[in-house]
């Protein structure tokens, strides 16, 4: 029996909203950054940096709220950071200089932080095995207009006000889905299944985590790609609007293009799921992400133009959406006694990669294209390698789908109480 459809999808549209806190904060100010600079006074590299930083701010953060919402529940932690999140949207939007606003967007990436790692345990609590990884490609339906419409939102708000009407918007975003929280979502982890708050056992579920080879493999394969993604994000602006001349308008059509191809991607990675295995459907992905690496590497280096790089950047972003949501189902297929703290690993993992990302692309300088290709070449193809070391781990394994006793797990755990309408 499966969950009643209105229930499932209302489901999906918030935590997917709480999800997409990490997309939307960083796309919607891409369109940005050029004028940014210019107004601040600074270089690309600085400007950039507001991007590391809330990367590195939402890695920490996680790594923070998952444990936390494993002992005191899923609902009042993320209530906390939602809150916080707004304040500190609205803190960015009156930073005095380029380097207050570093240090604000590290405050805020660190509170959106609760929405991401919380989102995604809350979908461990609920659904497990090849459900879970369909329940995640669907989520991607709301996760994925984040970065078709953020770009956009981003110019059009560009068009009437500078860059901290930007922020303004996301402190907006921050209160509605505060809102919805409260009111549409209940609480996904009973308290039979929380664990007492303690260092000392955090550290050590951190530590066996990262000790377990196959579920950091899994985690450094999504993370490989989404680093690639976030040095698409993090180089585009400048390789699109000052090497090719396209307008802020402009960059915002073809960024949510890219972004489009990742939610169709992910919509047929769930009705492939039918047919074929999680782990061969993440392996399809990993070899597109590496063939549009490779492809946005050679096009860069020969400089072939504007028309080669837009088809291969394709590539690149589309793959997301088949290696997220098998990657994600198969890594925390294991630990749902610990989803919070699994989940906030594998955040910390990707953010991490992708702060990293982003000022490699910067440091390369903004008259080429070359330095971004070679930083989602590299990553696109150091995810392929992350995935052998799984294939060597456990050869054979069809799928995360729990051990075939005594009933199938890929079904919804607590399905009935889907069909209350709030709680």
């Amino acid at each position: 029996m499966t969950a009643p459809r209105p229930g499932k999808a209302r489901l999906a549209l918030i935590l997917g909203g709480l999800v997409a806190f990490g997309p939307l904060s960083i796309d919607m100010y891409l369109p940005a950054f050029p004028d940014m600079a210019e107004q601040m006074g600074t270089g690309a590299a600085q400007v950039q940096l507001t991007l590391t930083t809330f990367m590195i701010g939402l890695a920490l953060g996680q790594i923070v709220a998952g444990p936390l919402s494993d002992s005191f529940g899923r609902r009042r932690p993320l209530l906390i950071g939602l809150t916080l999140y707004a304040i500190s949207s609205l803190a960015c939007a009156v930073a005095p200089s380029v380097y207050a606003l570093i240090a604000l967007r590290f405050a805020e990436g660190a509170c959106a932080a609760a929405g991401i790692v919380i989102g995604r345990a809350a979908v461990r609590d609920l659904f497990s095995g090849v459900e879970m990884a369909r329940f995640f490609s669907v989520m991607i339906i709301v996760t994925g207009l984040a970065p078709i419409l953020a770009p956009v939102i981003g110019g059009q708000v560009l068009r009437f006000t500078d860059w901290p009407g930007i922020f303004v918007v996301l402190a907006g975003f921050g209160v509605v889905l505060l809102a919805a929280t409260a009111f549409g979502l209940r609480e996904t982890l009973p308290a039979a299944r929380r664990h007492p708050a303690h260092l000392g056992r955090t550290l050590r579920a951190y530590a066996g985590l990262a000790a377990d080879r196959t579920f950091m493999a899994y985690g450094a394969a999504a993370a490989c790609v989404t680093g690639a993604m976030f040095a698409y994000i993090a180089g585009s602006s400048f390789v699109l609007q000052n090497l090719h001349s396209l307008s802020p308008q402009g960059y915002s059509v073809v960024f949510g293009a890219n972004a489009l191809g990742l939610v169709l991607m992910a919509q047929l990675n769930g009705a492939l799921l039918r047919k074929f295995s999680l782990r061969a459907l993440l392996r399809a992905g990993l070899l597109l992400s590496a063939a549009g690496g490779l492809a946005v590497l050679v096009v860069s280096a020969l400089d072939l133009g504007l028309w080669f790089l837009l088809p291969s950047l394709f590539v690149v972003v589309a793959s997301v959406g088949m290696v997220t949501p098998n990657s994600s189902a198969l890594a925390l297929a294991d630990h749902g006694d610990q989803a919070g703290t699994a989940s906030a690993l594998l955040g910390l993992v990707q953010f991490v990669v992708g702060g990293l990302a982003a000022p490699l692309v910067g440091l390369g300088g903004t008259t080429s294209a070359l330095p971004m290709g070679v930083v989602i070449a590299g990553l696109s193809l150091l995810g392929l390698a992350s995935y052998a070391v799984t294939k060597r781990d456990s050869p054979g394994q069809p799928s995360a789908a729990p051990p075939p006793t005594p009933e199938p797990a890929d079904q919804p755990a607590p399905v009935a109480p889907l069909r209350r309408p709030t709680d």
